[in-house]
């Protein structure tokens, strides 16, 4: 069962999530350690980029992504509409800190085991309960699709969380190409298979059967926020943030936002979702950002806003759908969202 508790209180910190002040004080010594390759590369703004004034440290790797890639990437705009205005992560912060187990279960693993992967050519499946299934090069799934530059709040199910400036476009625009018929209700989205490349798959003693799933009710997946993300920070997403294509659901905790994208299929019924397959009781497939219903061993009434240490915590009350109330909540309407959590 879901414990319950009353919002208020001081968040616990996970051991996972200290990061010691000498590293968060010493950045340029902290990539020269964890960015374990002979050089990356390092390639000028998107014109979003220098328009929107993004701070990228000069000694931080910035991702090109591939070359077909970058005529996109600079004629995005920005979406105000749909951003929030709060002061964004660092750029550092968002590259480092990250949940990506296919690399690692430390937030530190996926920016030292993932620069040498492999995203292009990349090609996603489209499957189940629609008029044009089929094989597609991702260069072909972009190429009609205008990006946009939307700041979210990020709010993993820890209880941290980040601002972080997506560039995307609506996976509704992209359901509506394939034309779901009257059967599909949910969408089903699937992680690379690779176990070469990716060394969290090869691990005898993990809990997660892979490959990462996560899915969506269709209504969910139609919604104006939900985003396909295929940068960030004006630039081609790095691939310990899920390059070449990841989801991006806002309202939702973190995990639902599921990364390297090979596969797009639609049901009828709710498909089995990684973690909720892993761990039922603490794992909800709505996954909902709720500070009434907590995780049984931590609450999820505040959370830490990123960058925070030790020394100096930076905690904010969690908002309901992490504050898309507005714009999400009449998707539940008559839904007990403690039991459906």
């Amino acid at each position: 069962m879901v414990k319950r508790y009353k919002s208020g209180g001081s968040q616990p910190v996970l051991p996972s999530e200290i990061t010691p002040e000498s590293v968060y004080r010493d950045r340029r010594r902290f990539m020269q350690a964890a960015l374990s390759v002979a050089a990356l590369p390092v390639v000028g703004f998107s014109s979003l980029a220098e328009a929107a004034g993004y701070d990228i440290p000069a000694d931080l790797p910035r991702y090109k992504g591939p070359d077909w890639l970058q005529p996109k990437l600079a004629e995005a705009s920005r979406n105000a509409e749909l951003s929030t205005r709060e002061t964004l992560a660092p750029y550092y912060n968002v590259i480092t800190h990250n949940n990506f187990y296919e690399f690692g279960t430390d937030k530190r693993d996926p920016v030292r085991n993932a620069q040498e992967f492999k995203t292009d050519p990349w090609t996603v499946e489209i499957s189940g309960e629609v008029a044009k299934p089929g094989n597609y090069h991702l260069e072909d799934i972009l190429a009609p699709h205008a990006l946009e530059d939307r700041v979210y709040r990020l709010r993993c199910v820890e209880a941290w969380s980040m601002v972080i400036p997506w560039l995307g476009f609506p996976l509704a625009d992209l359901i509506k190409r394939f034309e779901p018929t009257s059967k599909a209700k949910y969408v089903q989205f699937t992680t690379l298979l690779d176990k070469e490349q990716m060394p969290g798959q090869r691990g005898f003693f993990s809990t997660i059967k892979w490959p990462y799933v996560e899915g969506l009710r269709m209504d969910e997946a139609m919604h104006p926020l939900t985003l396909m993300a295929v940068g960030l920070y004006g630039n081609a997403l790095p691939p310990q943030n899920g390059a070449p294509l990841r989801l991006v659901v806002p309202w939702k905790y973190g995990f639902k936002s599921i990364k390297s994208i090979v596969r797009i299929h639609f049901s009828e019924t709710m498909p089995a979702t990684s973690w909720n397959m892993t761990a039922p009781d603490e794992y909800g497939f709505y996954a909902n950002v709720n500070p009434e219903v907590d995780h049984p061993r931590w609450s999820q009434a505040t959370e830490r806003r990123l960058p925070s240490s030790l020394l100096t915590p930076n905690i904010i009350d969690t908002l309901p759908f992490n504050g898309y109330a507005d714009q999400v909540a009449h998707l539940y309407k008559g839904m007990d969202l403690t039991q459906w959590f």
